[in-house]
């Protein structure tokens, strides 16, 4: 696990997939997922697609942090890496921006205290804040459900932080 991110400026994207409101009580990660990956499959016959898993939050989602609030989780390929898409498919777009970008290696099972980590060790001792953008992971091509390892690249939304005086 890399503790120590890369502070990088990101081209907008263009992506598409599938998408579903939920909670970290009510986590449908893998529902969501289990509907994406056929169709992912298919493209990947034509592309090596790369998985982004993106996540929307409300503006108040860090300030007022509760695991039952809601959000939306996006399983989706960026639309270039797909000759036909799906009907039931959306499209959502990442615009650009400045992203602290953590390196993710390990159990599944420990990514949330690695997030953890992040938001409450990391960006408060950081001379960053997040900024309301889409924050996402990009997935391990390898990546296998039940895996005891996984390789994510984490990429949270960033801000300089003002400086008062």
């Amino acid at each position: 696990m890399n503790s120590v991110p890369k502070i990088e400026s990101i081209n907008s994207k263009q992506l598409v997939g599938l998408s579903c409101e939920m909670s970290l009580i009510e986590n449908t990660t893998e529902a969501l997922f289990s509907q994406f990956i056929p169709y992912k499959l298919r493209c990947a016959l034509q592309n090596n697609a790369t998985v982004f898993e993106v996540l929307l939050y409300d503006s108040t989602y860090f300030s007022a942090f509760k695991p039952e609030k809601t959000f939306v989780k996006w399983a989706t390929i960026e639309a270039n890496d797909c000759a036909t898409v799906p009907s039931s498919f959306k499209s959502i777009q990442i615009p650009q921006g400045l992203y602290a970008v953590f390196s993710f290696r390990g159990r599944v099972a420990d990514f949330p205290k690695y997030m953890q980590f992040i938001f409450t060790e990391w960006l408060p001792n950081s001379d960053y804040s997040i900024d309301h953008r889409p924050h996402f992971n990009v997935l391990d091509t390898a990546f296998k459900k039940g895996d005891s390892h996984t390789n994510e690249m984490v990429y949270i939304p960033i801000t300089l932080k003002t400086k008062t005086f």
